[in-house]
């Protein structure tokens, strides 16, 4: 068996009020892909911060090549050839791509007694790494080519941390998969030697039963219509309305136009023409709390910076969208600030320390719980969710379901639902939508609804979907 490249041993951390990491040990060795697997929260991103040298251990070892190391920052850990990509985009966008890739390590080159950023160079080797182009923020067709440039990092004998909330793509690229609950080892195996339902079992300490808890819901008036909306390029003639109990899928490549006409509809983007029609009203909505007030909430695709203020508290952030609800006069009411933190920590089982813990050092599943809970407190008629449950583990999924499905069934929400992951389209959705460049490709009912028929309209030129398909009862 091959010694490891890298291997951790016995690895604890702190941080105030939480014990991250509890002895845990981990190794990956040349050419292998190890799938690292756990819920927000279970110590992934604590132990990849070391390893990259983010964050230093309390204790325990770490060995590199057979060889101790300690890292004081995350260039020692890029110096002895350790690279991370994160979940979260991270990027400047005021500079250029090329910019963006080498921040902090632009190739350089002497000028007289200086040494200048190598402009060139960059550009040449910054186009060699786009002709490449991980994968929460992908989608589903996108996905393979990653497999691909992972497959061929393997071959050269790279070892590969591989962390994903999408089990299929474990088990369809990675060799070993190691789980961590609750900042604590549980096992490492072959993926070969497991099961789904085992891999959940042991994220989540429990047995999840449906991934997809969905509710039979009555379908009542339409709450919002959407009639010919433009914002050229991203929308060109998009019309669909969405009932009260019923859950709307969209579905589409990235820059189908998807988000844009969520965007619209919540006042973020204004549209160039068309109408937007709220229980059959026909309203003019031009920023967020005009949309508000009409009864719409909105959670964004990217709730680091469209959905949270992470410097802020938990309570702080719940209670965003009801500021008057929680104010008298120009003061905020701590005591019922609180109150409603607390109720949407016990409704949405969010993992805090309390109320008062800062956004920012929340799990990513728990942020985007953060962002649900402070949306539902406005009690909206239609909610609108952009990739609800991107980079949250499959027992927050679950959760994050389980309330979108009760809210349609019991309390007769409209959810329109924008997301990427094909499963989550057919299982949660009443009807689905594809969008393609701009436009409604096709419409599907929940029984027409298929993966290939869906993934079809997405990709053809034509749009083409099965011809019953086309028009279905809106």
């Amino acid at each position: 068996m091959t010694e490891p490249i890298l291997s951790l041993r016995d690895i604890e951390k702190r941080f105030p009020g939480v014990h991250a990491l509890r002895g845990v040990s981990f190794d990956v060795r040349p050419g292998e892909v190890h799938a690292l697997l756990g819920e927000n929260g279970a110590g992934k991103s604590t132990l990849i911060k070391i390893i990259s040298g983010v964050h230093r251990p309390d204790s325990g070892t770490m060995t590199l090549d057979g060889k101790p190391v300690h890292f004081s920052n995350p260039n020692d850990a890029q110096n002895r050839g350790i690279a991370t990509i994160y979940q979260e985009l991270g990027l400047y966008p005021e500079l250029i791509g090329a910019e963006n890739i080498f921040m902090g390590h632009a190739p350089r080159r002497r000028f007289g007694p200086f040494s200048i950023v190598d402009w060139p160079e960059m550009e040449r080797r910054a186009r060699e790494i786009l002709a490449d182009e991980p994968t929460a923020a992908l989608t589903e067709a996108d996905v393979e080519r990653l497999f691909d440039i992972v497959r061929l990092l393997r071959e050269r004998g790279v070892g590969i941390i591989y962390i994903s909330h999408r089990l299929n793509e474990v088990f369809e690229l990675a060799d070993r998969v190691t789980v961590l609950r609750d900042g604590q080892y549980v096992d490492t195996m072959a993926v070969k030697d497991v099961a789904e339902p085992e891999l959940i079992s042991m994220m989540v300490g429990r047995t999840i039963d449906n991934l997809f808890p969905k509710m039979h819901a009555e379908i009542g008036d339409v709450v919002l219509e959407v009639r010919d909306l433009k914002r050229e390029p991203h929308t060109r003639g998009v019309s669909f309305s969405v009932r009260a109990g019923e859950i709307v899928g969209i579905a589409g490549l990235v820059g189908s136009g998807r988000s844009e006409t969520a965007q619209i509809v919540f006042g973020t983007l204004p549209a160039e023409s068309g109408e937007i029609l709220i229980s059959g009203q026909p309203v003019k909505i031009r920023h967020p709390a005009e949309a508000v007030a009409h009864g719409i909430a909105y959670v964004p695709e990217d709730r680091g910076l469209q959905g949270l203020v992470r410097a802020m508290t938990l309570r702080e952030n719940n209670s965003m969208a009801v500021l008057k609800e929680v104010s008298r006069s120009t003061f905020i009411q701590y005591g019922s600030e609180k109150a409603m933190a607390l109720e949407a920590i016990r409704q949405l089982a969010i993992r805090a320390t309390g109320p008062e813990q800062i956004a920012n050092k929340l799990s990513g599943g728990n942020q985007q719980k953060v962002v649900v809970s402070k949306w539902l407190a406005s009690k909206p008629k239609l909610l609108i969710m952009d990739e609800p449950t991107r980079g949250v583990d499959v027992g927050a999924k679950s959760e994050i379901h389980r309330l979108m499905s009760q809210l349609a069934a019991e309390n007769g929400l409209a959810v329109l639902m924008i997301s990427s992951e094909l499963p989550e389209i057919l299982g949660m959705s009443d009807r689905v939508l594809v969008m393609r460049e701009g436009r409604i490709a096709a419409e599907f009912t929940r029984a027409e609804a298929t993966q290939e028929r869906i993934a079809a309209a997405m990709m053809s030129d034509n749009g083409a979907a099965p011809a019953a398909a086309q028009g279905a009862a809106s």
